[in-house]
């Protein structure tokens, strides 16, 4: 029995996928031959140096401002207000005549004091007449001795009360003197509170008058700043005592503007306690006011000298990225590679940060694009201009941020 011939020849379908499946790998291969997409150039940057100078380190304290003195006005009788004499607001003299109370009831206490004084000064001689002339006679027993005593007694008596209503007599004159209401010291005069027509009494607050030549500026350091002070300078005391002349003291005064007060003071007193609530000990400067510029109530920034670094070296604050609290720059190596690099940043300097560790004084630190950069990153490092760099006069001084001021 004999095979049945095979037809091994591809049939129509076979020889389309054939071709189908050539075609796509000669693609494949043309696709794979192409040239990769060419180098993307590297990312411009511009770098500056870090700037090294002395800085003065200053620490600043909210302050409240407040009068040397502040009297407070009240009448030491009880009447009706007759007058206000004073203009608010101006500047008033010690003796001045600010108020004046109705005088009247205390003028005709004062004349009924007058007279009684004089009826009693009559009794008084008639007394003294009749002793001397008791005397001899009681001698000669022409009288009997209690007719003298009784005599004696009487003149005694007179003088007692004349001596009454002398004090009397005083005390309503005082009355009388008390129905202007005078100013104890000079000062700047307040709003009035007391209105004419008024029934004022001791108890009444007629105004405010505050001397405010030297003003007095109220701040509040923490226990750790206060014993830090203490530890390099001394005792407080020592501090309060050196120099009588105010505008060469330590202090400075920044004003709500942000100017800074043409006059320096010096530390006038330091609190008795350390506030347990707070932790702060309650400071006060004293600053000239020859022009009344500054006014009770005013907010302002004491600024003081705490210490000199010396070769600080500053960095613009834009050159530095913060992130949860940590604070990082990125610097250009010597391969124009960038290295992010963590750093402690110290006081500020106006548009410069002090910093204090991570940074030496060569290093090229970006200060333009350092979102832009990431670790081992190649870039085309630029000088920065000097606006860019951050490159402030030299007399700006670092400052500490300011802590609150708490009440006196």
């Amino acid at each position: 029995m004999g095979f049945r011939s095979m037809n091994l020849r591809p049939s129509r379908a076979s020889r389309a996928l054939l071709a189908f499946s050539a075609l796509v790998a000669g693609t494949v291969g043309v696709a794979c031959k192409k040239a990769a997409p060419p180098e993307m150039p590297p990312l411009d940057v511009a770098v500056a140096v870090p700037i090294q100078k002395d800085v003065p380190i200053f620490q600043d304290w909210i302050g409240v401002l407040d009068g040397f003195i502040n009297a407070q006005i009240r009448p030491q009788i009880e009447g009706y207000l007759l007058r206000q004499v004073y203009k608010e607001g101006t500047l008033v003299h010690a003796g001045d005549t600010l108020f004046e109370i109705d005088p009247r009831t205390f003028q005709a206490a004062y004349d009924q004091a007058k007279g009684n004084l004089a009826q009693f000064q009559a009794l008084l001689a008639n007394a003294k007449v009749t002793v001397a002339r008791y005397k001899p006679l009681a001698a000669d027993k022409a009288i009997s001795q209690q007719e003298l005593d009784d005599a004696e007694t009487r003149e005694r008596t007179a003088q007692a009360n004349v001596e009454a209503t002398q004090a009397a007599l005083e005390k309503a004159q005082l009355n009388l003197t008390w129905c202007k209401v005078l100013s104890p010291i000079d000062g700047v005069s307040g709003i009035a509170k007391a209105q004419v027509g008024n029934l004022i009494n001791p108890n009444t607050d007629m105004t405010t008058v505050s001397q405010v030549n030297p003003i007095k500026v109220y701040f509040n350091p923490s226990e750790m700043e206060y014993m830090a002070w203490v530890t390099k300078h001394g005792p407080m005391t020592k501090t309060i005592e050196q120099g009588e002349n105010l505008e060469q003291g330590p202090l400075e005064l920044i004003l709500a503007d942000g100017s800074v007060y043409g006059h320096r003071g010096k530390p006038f007193l330091a609190g008795r306690e350390v506030d347990v609530k707070t932790g702060t000990i309650t400071l006060a400067g004293v600053f000239p006011n020859p022009e009344n510029l500054l006014r009770p109530g005013q907010y302002g920034k004491i600024r003081i000298q705490i210490d000199m670094k010396k070769g600080a070296l500053l960095l613009p604050q834009r050159a530095i990225s913060e992130l949860q609290g940590n604070f990082q720059i990125a610097v250009v190596g010597a391969d124009n590679k960038v290295q992010i690099r963590a750093v402690q940043p110290g006081p500020r300097v106006g548009s410069l940060w002090v910093i204090e560790k991570g940074l030496s004084a060569g290093d090229k630190v970006i200060v333009e694009g350092i979102a832009k950069v990431r670790d081992g990153m190649a870039v085309n490092p630029k000088p920065a201009p000097v606006e860019a760099a951050g490159d402030a006069p030299a007399g700006n001084a670092a400052e500490k941020p300011a802590a609150p001021a708490s009440g006196k």
